[in-house]
């Protein structure tokens, strides 16, 4: 009988038994890689990384707000963050997709966002057209569309413009659709990001890369991280998203460095300052808290140890 009056939760969770432990809800961010520029005259722009997130104000493609997780005290939940892009490397060549971020873990359904779909370049071959992605990639010319985008995640690339060579369109982006060219010298600009309170302040993410054009405007990289789109003449040099929102890269034709890759995402958790480990963090994630909440940006793969 002595003996049985010792054993209780704590022997049970010594044979492996989860039942009862402590969980707190956590608000998160996930934004996967942005796609890459198209390259090739009148490519199309990179679409922005897929967005999901429990803040308000809505995940991207005009999804609502996600219920926020649970994190289960001494669970260690794996954080990853993708990468963006290469854009097109010579003629005719579309860009690549970006990477999926995601965070997984004890008593969670894993939370994955699609990279952004790579910039078409080319009305042929179609191998060449507009990729799909979180936010799509932006067609090329000739009338080529845009990629698709992901319910709840971004939104689909412009269309480009009437001649071969001339106009792309602008990558998709979080909060709309990306421009189509208007005409032969109009590329289309990227898709805007979303404007989340985070951190103590706005922060806008998934903004879609701008399309290329031969002479006339180039697109205009969307809100939120999106990059410039080339013009061939007068050259202006196509741009790359920027790092850590997810940003579509711009349409280039400047030569296999030219930097139009897609932006790098990152994953936010948002919690009570009294559930915070700081001692938990894995890769070296920065954090910043307050006396009442504490934030963990990855801006990189890591771990978390509630």
């Amino acid at each position: 009988m002595p003996l049985n009056s010792t054993r209780g939760a704590g022997s049970a969770k010594g044979f492996g038994f989860t039942a009862g432990a402590a969980a707190y809800e956590v608000d998160f961010l996930v934004v996967a890689g942005g796609g890459g520029g198209g390259y090739c005259g009148g490519a199309g722009g990179g679409g922005a990384g897929g967005l999901r997130t429990s803040y308000p104000g809505g995940s991207g493609g005009g999804g609502a707000s996600e219920a926020k997780i649970k994190l289960v005290k001494g669970a260690t939940y794996t954080i990853t963050v993708g990468a963006g892009a290469a854009g097109g490397n010579g003629p005719a060549t579309k860009g690549n997709n970006g990477n999926p971020s995601s965070i997984s873990g004890q008593g969670i359904t894993t939370i994955t966002s699609t990279g952004g779909g790579g910039g078409g370049a080319g009305p042929t071959p179609a191998a060449n057209n507009a990729q799909p992605g979180g936010s799509g990639g932006g067609g090329s010319s000739y009338l080529t569309t845009g990629g698709s985008g992901t319910a709840n995640q971004g939104f689909a690339g412009g269309t480009g413009g009437p001649t071969a060579g001339y106009s792309g369109g602008g990558g998709g982006g979080a909060t709309a659709v990306g421009d189509s060219a208007a005409d032969d010298s109009n590329a289309g600009s990227g898709g805007p990001g979303k404007n989340l309170s985070i951190e103590l302040g706005p922060n806008t993410y998934g903004g879609g890369g701008g399309g290329g054009v031969y002479q006339g405007t180039r697109g205009s990289g969307g809100s939120g991280g999106g990059g410039n789109g080339y013009r061939q003449d007068p050259v202006s040099t196509g741009s790359a998203g920027t790092a850590q929102t997810g940003g579509g890269g711009g349409a280039t034709n400047d030569g296999p460095t030219s930097p139009t890759a897609g932006g790098g995402g990152i994953v936010i958790l948002n919690m009570p300052i009294a559930n915070f480990n700081a001692g938990g963090i894995g890769g070296g994630a920065p954090y910043s808290s307050n006396p009442t909440t504490a934030f963990i940006r990855y801006t990189a793969d890591g771990t978390y140890t509630a």
